[in-house]
């Protein structure tokens, strides 16, 4: 992709590690699931339940903060599978909108979620270690989003 080795270690080592995913794993406002393929970790989905943002008017919003597949995995029907458990997960908690936000430079992302019904409604600023870049926010009534893509 675009971006410095420099940044992505950053980002990595402000947002990823045993104390921050220790919390995250303990608040149960959020969803996390692991895409487990012969005892190897392929990929996970975290949901955030009750996350807003300010392009999307809904009462109990649902984020798709983070949905990953490791390379080897990707192409694999793996990320069909995290997207599928979202948008259940979004619905089973009662939320009426699912939102996310994806950089504006991952047109393989963006047709990804374009598939399941996700629309681009706004933009928000994303930092990437000391990069300012711009995520577009997607989203769709939870309603309408196709599980099946």
């Amino acid at each position: 992709m675009h971006n410095s080795a420099e940044n992505m270690e950053l980002h990595c080592a402000n947002n990823f590690g045993a104390e921050i995913q220790g919390l995250e794993l303990s608040d149960p406002r959020q969803v996390i699931q692991l895409a487990e393929e012969s005892a190897v970790l392929a990929g996970f989905m975290q949901l955030r339940l009750g996350q807003a943002t300010a392009s999307v008017d809904a009462s109990r919003p649902a984020e798709l903060h983070r949905i990953y597949v490791s390379r080897e995995w990707q192409g694999r029907g793996v990320a069909q599978e995290l997207m599928r458990s979202a948008i259940a997960a979004a619905a089973a908690s009662g939320s009426d909108w699912l939102w996310l936000g994806v950089w504006e430079r991952n047109p393989k992302a963006i047709a990804f979620y374009n598939k399941y019904g996700l629309k681009l409604v706004g933009e928000h600023p994303f930092m990437l270690g000391h990069e300012q870049q711009r995520d577009l926010i997607m989203a769709a009534r939870t309603e309408d989003l196709s599980s099946v893509a």
